[in-house]
Formats: structure tokens, sequence, C-alpha cells
């Protein structure tokens, strides 16, 4: 799958069932030598020049679940989805 065609999908925690962004808001921490994606960095909130540094959420790929055709779908939970 190409970088392009990951780009606009929602962000998805399967855990809370909750939207956490889109890809595009989110950046990717891929491994330089090999061009594999290691990880999805997502902000948490909106940013704001007043405000403290945003949070993020670091996601590592092996707990990507689905890449669907509008969503990208994680568990973040310990234990192995069946």
């Amino acid at each position: 799958m190409r970088l392009s065609e990951l780009s606009g999908k929602e962000i998805v925690d399967l855990q809370r069932a909750e939207r956490m962004g889109v890809l595009g808001q989110a950046d990717l921490e891929i491994d330089e030598t090999d061009g594999r994606i290691h990880a999805l960095i997502i902000p948490l909130g909106k940013w704001n020049a007043f405000k403290r540094p945003q949070q993020e959420v670091r996601v590592s790929w092996n707990r990507i679940r689905k890449v669907g055709q509008d969503m990208i779908i994680f568990d973040l939970s310990d234990s192995p989805l069946d």
C-alpha cells in the first residue's frame, strides 16, 4: 500500500470506539533504511499557542488491526485480538 492511499483515512481506537483524527493530521514514524512504517503519532486536542505543548499518542504499527477503505482501526489493549 502506498502512503498516498493511507492519507485522509480516519484513525479509530477500537477499545474506546473513538475517532482520533485523520491521517494527514497525524505523523508517521518511518524507518529510512527500508521504508517501513513503525508507528502513527496522533496529536491529542487542538493546537493553541496559549496552551501547554500538546500531547500525543504513539501507536505502534503492530497495533493496527485493519486498514479499510475509509479508516484505520487500532487496538492499544494488552489482550490479543481474535
